[in-house]
Order: structure tokens, then C-alpha cells, then sequence
């Protein structure tokens, strides 16, 4: 499981009716392993979808979850890791973390779940509010709220300009709320089924990405082999044109001049806001590609790597797959492709 947003909520949806119980990261001060808005679902039965940390918050998490369900209140906890002659989490990042955990019922909507599900299906971003709680409150009065665009927000009594808040934030009113904006999973295609493609697949759905396979040829693109993942084997340009939208990365690896030109050509006509495109092999190949496709390096609208991936080293399928996927995780996180030590001083 990848602890995306959707995750979380496919877990709610097939037992919407059992107790849950939300854990979120309202506040960090110091490093912490994840950031504000950092989500995770508690389980009455004890089990827990998502992460805050590390893994040294969880358990004690679901403790606080239980008290939350028996008391039926939100209630806040903190935890500080400044000091650090205090192993009592063992909280490696040194920082202090706040979080709120607030149970889903009926009295507050099961948080909005339902709609926020809803948002992800249709919509590629949304903006999640939560009101907060100081220390401890009833269940029924934390409201929350779905947000697609600014008009949506623009019908709250308090104003809120959803471009202040490209990170999770609190929106400062006299009831305070947490704003988080989320997207759906970023979803990528693999345009060639062979051996080298599967570590691809595999590690892409670890990120918790969709992942897409395509491949016309008899003897690749199997199902057993892609796992998780869409399997078309079939033509590209017998794709329905709904594939080609909200795509968010491709990549060509057919090992066929022929089939990878026409690959090329067709992603960059349907590419829209497609952020990331790799094409395997050296230079001297894509520039054969680049020919037989009628096309430019100039012409190619999204980040193109080609030869594929960054210079990791290695030379093994899983090698070349952790090499292309570093590159795409950077570009679609608007990361700089550097040392995180250049990052994190």
C-alpha cells in the first residue's frame, strides 16, 4: 500500500459504516518525517492506513484513536522530539509534531469523505478543510469541506483564497482551519511491455502512481508479468482518446525504432499537461527516433529525457527503472534534481 490520499479513502468506502478515526499533522515545528496535512486512518479493530511519521508515532496513535472513539471527542496531541535525551518516541528528526484526531460519524458527515472521494474521481486537484480543535472537542462540531475550485470557496462565509495555500496551511479565522490540498494519483504509461518494463510498473505503484501498460505486440505486455497495473495490448492509435487525458508521465521503451517513433508522434500530439517523457536508449538512437517520428528535440512540449533517466549507475532492468523513476518523481514534484544535502543544510 502507498499511503496516498486514495488509499485512505478506498479503505473508508468499503466499510464506510465501521469506526475510524482521522489522524492529521496540523502543526510542525523543527524537521519531522512528514508535513503538515500528512494523513492517516485508524480503525476501531486497530488497524491504520497512512503514515505521520516514520513509524514511531503509529502505535501510540492508535491508542489516542481508541480514546478518541470511546470519549467521542477530536482531541490533540504533541509530540516533541527537541529534546533529545527524551527516547520516549524515539522520534529521530528532532522536531515537535501536533496532530488532531477527529472520528468519523454521522454528526460530522464521516468528515466529507464521501465527497472528497467524489472530487478525486472527477477532478485532478481539491483543497480539503478541517476545522481545528484546541485540546479536545466533541466529534459533532469539527466541520469539513471540499473544495474544487475558488468559486466553490468563494460561497464560505469567511473568505478563502485557495491560491494562498499550494502547501497545507491553516486558514486564520476566529474558528480556525486546516487547509490541504490534495491531488489524485499521478498516473503514468508505460509504452512497451517487456522485461525491463515490469520493475518500472512494480516500483511506479509502490509511489502509489496508476500505472498504464501498453504494448500491440503478441508475445509482451502480459498480464501475470504487470501486475496492478492497466494492460492495452493493443495499437496506440487504437487508444480511446480519454486515454491520453490526465496522463502525467509516459515512457517509451519498445526497443523498436519503428514502434517507438510512432509512440513518440502520438504522445506529443495528445501530451496536454503531461509533465514528464522519456525515451530509452543513447542519443544517437533518439535522434533516429526523433527523424522517423518528423519531429524536433524543439518540438516535444513536456520535460524529455532521453536517453532516460539520471546517471545512477547500474546497468540491470531494476537499475534503469529506479534511474528513470528518480527523474520523473523530481519533475512531477517540481523537485531540484540534487543532493538532498544542497537541500537540507
Amino acid at each position: 500500500m502507498s499511503h496516498h490520499i486514495e488509499d485512505l479513502l478506498s479503505a473508508w468506502m468499503a466499510a464506510p459504516n465501521d469506526e475510524w478515526v482521522l489522524a492529521v499533522i496540523t502543526d510542525v515545528k523543527g524537521s519531522a518525517y512528514r508535513k503538515v496535512g500528512a494523513m492517516m486512518l485508524i480503525h476501531s479493530m486497530g488497524k491504520s492506513i497512512g503514515l505521520v511519521s516514520g513509524g514511531c508515532l503509529e502505535a501510540d496513535l492508535r491508542r489516542h484513536g481508541q480514546k478518541a472513539l470511546q470519549t467521542g471527542k477530536a482531541i490533540s496531541v504533541c509530540y516533541d522530539a527537541s529534546d533529545e535525551s527524551d527516547a520516549s518516541y524515539q522520534l529521530g528528526c528532532g522536531g515537535i509534531v501536533k496532530l488532531m484526531l477527529v472520528p468519523l460519524c454521522k454528526e460530522n458527515h464521516h468528515l466529507h469523505f464521501a465527497a472528497l472521494c467524489e472530487a478525486l474521481k472527477h477532478s485532478s486537484h481539491c483543497f480539503y478543510q478541517l476545522s481545528l480543535c484546541q485540546q479536545s472537542a466533541p466529534q459533532e462540531v469539527i466541520q469539513s469541506a471540499v473544495f474544487c475550485q475558488q468559486s466553490d470557496a468563494d460561497n464560505v462565509v469567511s473568505k478563502l483564497r485557495l491560491s494562498d495555500f499550494t502547501t497545507a496551511g491553516i486558514h486564520q479565522t476566529d474558528c480556525p482551519s486546516l487547509i490541504i490540498p490534495l491531488r489524485r494519483r499521478y498516473r503514468i504509461a508505460i509504452l512497451g511491455g517487456g522485461l525491463d518494463a515490469q520493475p518500472v510498473s512494480r516500483i511506479s505503484q509502490e509511489l502509489g502512481w496508476q500505472v498504464d501498460v501498453v504494448d500491440e505486440r503478441t508475445s509482451y505486455a502480459r498480464a501475470h508479468d504487470f501486475v496492478g497495473a492497466r494492460v492495452f495490448r493493443q495499437p496506440l492509435e487504437s487508444l480511446e482518446d480519454d486515454f491520453w487525458q490526465g496522463l502525467d508521465a509516459a515512457i517509451i521503451m519498445q526497443h523498436n525504432l519503428t514502434l517507438d517513433a510512432k509512440a513518440l508522434s502520438l504522445v506529443q500530439q495528445n501530451s496536454g499537461d503531461m509533465a514528464y517523457l522519456a525515451l530509452l536508449g543513447p542519443g544517437h538512437r533518439r535522434d533516429k527516433v526523433l527523424a522517423l517520428a518528423q519531429l524536433q528535440l524543439s518540438d516535444i512540449t513536456p520535460f524529455f529525457s532521453a536517453p532516460a533517466g539520471l546517471a545512477l549507475g547500474g546497468e540491470l532492468p531494476q537499475s534503469i527503472a529506479l534511474s528513470i523513476l528518480s527523474e520523473c518523481h523530481g519533475i512531477l514534484h517540481g523537485a531540484k534534481l540534487g543532493a538532498l544535502k544542497e537541500v537540507m543544510r
